[in-house]
């Protein structure tokens, strides 16, 4: 019997894992392209991949063409073509000289919502001469600027502004607004135009620079989390907001060439690129931090880049500190940052539509990734300078957030000042801790009724509840104890309960919920909820399964002590947390699962009276 049901959750396992796979194929290859990337091995002679252009443009009615001056270092061509001519060349002896032809996929940048303007921010008593912050910088709007007080950026600032980091920003390019004058920058490039100056014609990428080093304390504006590092503008989106895996690929490989120690892409798109990964790769091996934005389709999985594991993934939160409405979840997402709603959006200086400047609010995750871009650079700035030191600085120091079955927040909310203090000090002090503690909730009582530290005592009550039902029905109706049974009393009660806190990249993080979960927990497992769905917190299994099974001579046990292990589940759950789908967690919550509690209970009874008299 042992080997019966470990055999069930081998196949459940496995068919987890082979939907995750195929979920994993089906991320990696959608996503919308208009041109095909061929990228030729480097031991190929030129005059060789040069007959092969030649042939692909007569056989195919194509002209190939470099991406930019970059690519011809790297033999990355581009060519026009949809999915047919990809299988095509594929398949063709024009592969044996590449290293891959993949999609030349299209990302977008990746703000959510309307836009709201300045005046939009002010009340009717603002005006031109709002007083300055009395604890922060004397920029004039610097009030307006939750989410800056939100991750403790007052206190980041008392180490250090990140003098001497530089900051990348790939997007639709820089412009020097009026709060960007004493900012300072260094050479970037623009991919799309292939030209030096990366200029914005969209707004959207100076408004992200603005969050990670907008000009602070002149008394003029907004502020920026890292005001003294170093802007590198690299121009890979237009001025609709879309550009290719080509461009964004060799401005990563550019901004490692050129010494940048972080890079931000608010920028996405639903396809897997070789090219884009060996890009990463690069950076990454070169000291390079590199910080995405998680997207705004509110799914479960990042986006890519995002969603490779080299690149630090960030949803988005709002002012209250929920996850915001817009924001992807689950698989690929590392940390979470502000990133507004309609109640808050995040205001910083850009340009508008007529390339003038302007104080814009703006929402989605790409502004999240700026913020933890630009605390990364404060990171950086202290002297930790792995890129994997510095993520694990920034999950270490972040607000952890309880009960975050759907993995909204990854290790949980960016905190700059715990940040900046563990990277400087390599130890938060004590009342660092304590304020830690604190901001938390561990010195709440409720964290250590509701959960937190102590989490497991009611899933081990629940387990030693059903066994103790069991050995109080055993003196009245004898039977030997069995694995089949002991399983009973297991998914009855508790389920596999350690399994749900596991993330594996880029897997779908269901079947863990579902193995974690006792059978009452099977309603809401997949939803990720914390409410019970009465229809399985009841009597109603168990009276399924010893229907069906009562006549097996093994698997009867198996119900027997499921039928057991949901009376101490329902039990447990009324006394610690006794929350139903539409009856609420009040008084008739709690005696809806006494009753069924109860029932299951004489159900076990009478299956176990039965068994007694058959014997």
């Amino acid at each position: 019997m042992k080997r019966l049901i470990l055999s069930c959750l081998f196949i459940i396992g496995l068919i987890a894992a082979v939907f995750g796979f195929l979920n994993f194929q089906g991320l990696a290859t959608k996503g919308e392209f208009e041109t095909i990337l061929l990228d030729f091995r480097e031991d190929i002679p030129t005059t060789i991949i040069q007959q092969d252009l030649q042939a692909i443009a007569k056989q195919y009615n194509v002209t190939p063409q470099l991406d930019n001056q970059y690519s011809a270092i790297d033999n990355v061509y581009i060519i026009k073509g949809d999915r047919d001519r990809l299988k095509q060349l594929q398949k063709s002896p024009f592969a044996k000289a590449t290293e891959f032809i993949e999609p030349n996929y299209i990302y977008k940048i990746i703000p959510q919502g309307e836009p709201t303007r300045l005046g939009e921010f002010l009340k009717p008593q603002d005006n031109e001469d709002i007083p300055p912050s009395l604890t922060g910088p004397n920029d004039q709007y610097y009030s307006k600027q939750w989410n800056f007080h939100k991750i403790g950026i007052e206190g980041a600032w008392n180490r250090t502004k990140g003098s001497g980091i530089t900051v990348a920003v790939i997007d639709t390019g820089i412009t020097k607004v009026r709060d960007l004058y004493e900012t300072k920058f260094v050479k970037g490039y623009d991919f799309v135009n292939d030209q030096q100056e990366a200029k914005d014609d969209n707004g959207h990428g100076t408004h992200v620079a603005g969050t990670v080093a907008q000009a602070t304390n002149n008394k003029y504006g907004v502020a920026g989390i890292a005001y003294e590092a170093n802007l590198m503008p690299l121009k890979v989106l237009n001025e609709f907001g879309s550009g290719t895996v080509a461009d964004i690929a060799e401005a990563i490989k550019f901004a490692a060439n050129q010494g940048a120690d972080i890079i931000n892409m608010s920028l996405g798109g639903g396809g897997e690129s070789q090219l884009m990964k060996e890009a990463i790769e690069y950076a990454h091996n070169k000291g390079v931090t590199i910080i995405a934005a998680a997207g705004n389709e509110n799914t479960d999985g990042s986006s890519y880049p995002a969603r490779y594991p080299r690149v630090i993934g960030v949803s988005a939160f709002g002012p209250d500190g929920e996850k915001a409405p817009y924001s992807n979840f689950g698989a690929g997402v590392d940390i979470s940052a502000p990133g507004g709603t309609q109640a808050g959006s995040i205001l910083q200086e850009t340009i508008d539509e007529n390339g003038e400047g302007v104080f814009l609010g703006l929402q989605g995750t790409s502004m999240a990734s700026p913020h933890v871009a630009g605390v990364a650079a404060l990171i950086k700035a202290t002297g930790v300078t792995e890129p994997d030191e510095i993520l694990k600085v920034l999950k270490q120091s972040a607000r952890a957030i309880e009960n975050d079955g759907l993995n909204y927040y990854g290790a949980g909310q960016l905190n700059a000042e715990a940040a900046v203090k563990l990277a400087s000090e390599g130890q938060i002090s004590f009342p660092d801790f304590f304020r830690w503690l604190r901001d938390n909730g561990y010195l709440n009582p409720r964290f250590w009724i509701d959960g937190g530290a102590v989490a497991l005592i009611p899933k081990l009550l629940m387990v030693v509840g059903s066994y103790l039902l069991a050995w109080f029905l055993r003196v009245y109706f004898p039977f030997t104890w069995s694995w089949s049974l002991s399983n009973g009393l297991l998914f009855g009660s508790s389920g596999l309960f350690f399994l749900k806190g596991i993330y594996i990249f880029d897997l779908p993080q269901w079947p863990f919920r579902v193995l974690g979960s006792s059978i009452p927990e099977l309603g809401n497992a997949l939803q990720g909820t914390d409410a019970l769905n009465p229809l399985f917190a009841s009597v109603l299994i168990p009276i399924i399964l010893i229907a069906l099974l009562l006549g097996h001579p093994n698997w009867k046990w198996f119900a027997v002590g499921s039928s057991l292990g949901v009376a101490a589940c329902l039990t447990v759950s009324a006394i610690y947390d006794p929350n139903l789908w539409g009856l609420g967690d009040g008084n008739i919550a709690r005696l809806f699962l006494i009753v069924n509690a109860i029932l299951c209970y004489g159900l076990a009874r009478l299956a176990l009276k039965n068994e007694n008299q058959t014997i």
